[in-house]
């Protein structure tokens, strides 16, 4: 049997309460069949309010004598209380960040605009550039038309 010191939740919709419970891995969250509550956790308060996270050190300390795993979010309040040395813990969601494939597709994405920037870079001069040269030879080649329209309408 693996025990876990893990959140249950209590409360009201929109309005959460917790209990701090010492409980088989195997059971659901709020199964009852917990072994101990040993603290309360109130995220509807102040983060400075003393209220916010009520701990039973003294039984914490004994169920983690015992081989207890608290989970992420428990570790935290027990580091903050002193309980047990303070761990980088990951951040419990990574939601907020985009999937490696959408990574890909923006950076391919992104790679084409580029393309099709300099090719249009490219067409851009090369407009340019053929029609400043025209303009330049345009009266010379203008001229001989001219005269040759000039003998036939004779």
């Amino acid at each position: 049997m693996a025990t876990v010191i893990r959140l249950a939740r209590f409360g009201a919709k929109k309005r959460p309460y917790y209990h701090i419970v010492v409980t088989d891995s195997r059971n659901a969250r709020n199964s009852g069949n917990v072994l101990e509550v040993v603290g309360k956790y109130d995220p509807m308060l102040a983060r400075d309010n003393e209220k916010r996270v009520v701990l039973k050190i003294d039984e914490i300390k004994a169920w983690l004598g015992k081989g207890a795993k608290p989970s992420d979010r428990v570790y935290r309040f027990l580091a903050n209380a002193g309980l047990v040395s303070a761990r980088v813990v990951p951040n419990q969601t990574k939601k907020n960040q985009q999937s490696e494939k959408t990574l890909m597709k923006i950076k391919d994405k992104q790679e084409k605009l580029a393309k099709i920037a300099e090719e249009k870079a490219a067409a851009e001069a090369a407009a340019k550039a053929a029609a400043e040269a025209p303009a330049e030879e345009a009266p010379a080649t203008d001229a001989p038309a001219a005269e040759e329209s000039a003998p036939v309408a004779e």
